[in-house]
């Protein structure tokens, strides 16, 4: 198929890509020109964020359109807007973070939404796409980590670990996260484009269990090739927080593990990265190869002084 991916040369987009390219497909990535592109793909330059830089797409026309950057329904819409929609299939990554506030674990894709939520474009985006008729699969995967993470996520805990530093927790570090590796959400994201169930759809995207703040530390450790009785926790209240902030701690304080039954069935898939997995290929492809030999941690001195 003739396939448009905004982004498409860091983090999801390199191990879709080159999942696209091995199955056949004929690819145009669109990106602000920052990293080279993969031999046998066309090569679009510019900024999304601006009417002037979209320019290169007026006319253009595409079977799948996927879009991996999209924030906002501005975002997603102006895309369209020059290309028309794609004669088969939108292929959007939304968010778990979607999702509202719950005593009922774990959310399912029919779980309440909240519309303050600072993910609520891609809500927005989920709806017009079902609204103006234009048939599209959209992920909502959880934490998704692993070699050219950009965010600090899994590379937060790997700092303090392998810098023999105490490493904050909220509370008693009870708290349930849940992790997914970036081939493994490359690879449902490239299955749903043959899969004609998939119009249409929201799949939850992660790993297959969660795992509480205290494992995550403890996994970490074993990936990092340090002894996990040697890491040292210190709890932190984080009553004066918010609970879905990331600045002082890389993940939200409340639970958040979603049901992953429906992208499994339906796409026929499973994740191939566990949570050792996923924590090893992490810090060996990534993080060992790119460690700071003086890392920032003020921030941990407002959580545990």
């Amino acid at each position: 198929m003739n396939i448009l991916v905004m982004g498409g040369t860091r983090f999801v987009g390199k191990p879709l890509v080159a999942k696209l390219l091995a199955e056949g497909h004929a690819l145009t990535l669109f990106t602000r020109g920052n990293k080279p592109a993969p031999d046998g793909v066309e090569h679009l330059v510019g900024d999304r964020g601006t009417p002037e830089g979209l320019a290169a797409l007026e006319g253009r026309s595409f079977e799948v359109i996927v879009d991996s950057s999209g924030r906002t329904l501005d975002d997603s819409r102006a895309v369209i807007e020059r290309t028309g929609a794609p004669s088969h299939r939108f292929v959007y990554v939304s968010s778990a973070g979607v999702y509202a506030d719950s005593e009922l674990w774990p959310l399912d894709e029919d779980s309440p939404t909240d519309p303050a939520s600072r993910h609520a474009g891609k809500l927005d985006t989920e709806a017009w796409l079902r609204a103006e008729g234009i048939p599209f699969t959209s992920f909502r995967p959880t934490y998704i980590v692993g070699p050219g993470n950009y965010n600090p996520v899994e590379s937060w805990f790997f700092e303090r670990i392998v810098h023999g530093r105490p490493v904050p927790l909220p509370g008693d570090g009870s708290t349930i996260t849940q992790l997914g590796h970036v081939h493994d959400l490359a690879m449902a994201m490239a299955r749903c484009i043959g899969v004609d169930a998939a119009a249409n759809r929201i799949y939850n995207c992660s790993g297959r269990q969660g795992v509480t703040f205290k494992g995550l530390v403890h996994a970490a450790a074993v990936a990092a090739g340090k002894d996990p009785a040697n890491v040292e926790i210190r709890s932190f209240d984080p009553a004066g927080l918010d609970k879905k902030a990331r600045k002082a701690f890389p993940l939200r304080m409340a639970h958040f593990l979603t049901d992953i039954t429906r992208v499994r069935r339906e796409l026929a898939w499973e994740p191939r990265f566990d949570l050792a997995a996923t924590l090893a290929d992490s810090y060996a492809n990534d993080y060992a190869l790119r460690q700071p030999g003086n890392p920032d941690f003020s921030g941990d001195d407002a959580l545990i002084g």
